[in-house]
């Protein structure tokens, strides 16, 4: 297997893992235009999702932190600093408890551990977005995505879903893919394997996180020794998008410091 991914910018090296149903354009390029000036960025699109080959069944959180660990390799990084959103950072997780040698700092942005303290999306958020996206209607659907992944003040600007809906298009997600990154969701639980980790990690969520509630990063940061958390106030799931300036800020400088250390 060959992941799709695509190179910008220059400086330490810095690998992007995206979310579920998410694409390497799904960082947008603010985000992505505020980092290239000090980091060596790579962000691809997981197995069956994007650009990439069909996944051939069904595959699990480690199954991805695997796919990870060979692109680390075929760009012939020993060390990287990693960076993964919501299933992407369970992605990183597995990556860290397993193959912690090769991070050098870990930002893990709106995440879920499972286990008992884990929450995931309330039972109408996951009906809403689940019945939009197997109506057939692609509108319907992205007009879910958008809602349920973004706030309430963002996504009332016409403007913004324009932005989003332009990105969401560009490439595609598989919908069968997309069921299956749900099954392997659902069998994550690194809660008790956390404090296994001792890569200098960042946590960063958003208060208004309707997918992946904020409990989740507190609970994380907290069971991560020396792990530090922010809270991006009144900002949904996809806080990158909604806050690209303080988001790219928030990992320049936790990995900038980790590579001074």
């Amino acid at each position: 297997m060959r992941l799709h991914h695509v190179r910008r910018g220059g400086g330490e090296p810095l690998l992007l893992i995206q979310g579920m149903s998410g694409t390497h354009v799904s960082w947008g390029e603010p985000f992505l235009g505020l980092l290239e000036a000090d980091f060596d960025l790579v962000a691809y699109d997981h197995r069956g999702i994007g650009f990439s080959p069909d996944a051939n069944g069904a595959f699990s959180i480690r199954d991805l932190a695997q796919d990870a660990v060979a692109l680390l390799d075929e760009l012939g990084w020993e060390r990287a600093h990693v960076a993964g959103i919501s299933m992407g950072g369970m992605v990183a997780q597995e990556l860290a408890i397993a193959h912690g040698e090769r991070i050098r700092t870990l930002t893990l942005g709106c995440t879920y551990a499972g286990g008992p303290t884990g929450a995931l999306a309330a039972p109408e958020t996951l009906r809403e977005l689940s019945e939009a996206m197997m109506s057939g209607d692609r509108e319907r659907a992205l007009r879910a995505t958008y809602a349920v992944n973004l706030s309430d003040g963002f996504s009332a600007d016409e403007a913004n879903f324009a932005a989003f809906r332009e990105m969401a298009l560009e490439v595609p997600a598989r919908l069968r893919t997309i069921l299956l990154q749900m099954q392997a969701i659902a069998g994550h639980d690194t809660s008790a394997r956390l404090a296994s980790i001792d890569r200098p990690t960042l946590v960063i969520h958003g208060t208004a996180d309707r997918m992946l509630p904020a409990s989740n990063g507190a609970a994380i940061a907290a069971a991560i020794p020396g792990a530090r958390l922010e809270l991006l106030q009144g900002a949904g799931h996809m806080f990158w998008w909604e806050r690209p300036e303080r988001s790219a800020t928030l990992v320049r400088e936790h990995a900038l410091a980790g590579a001074a250390r």
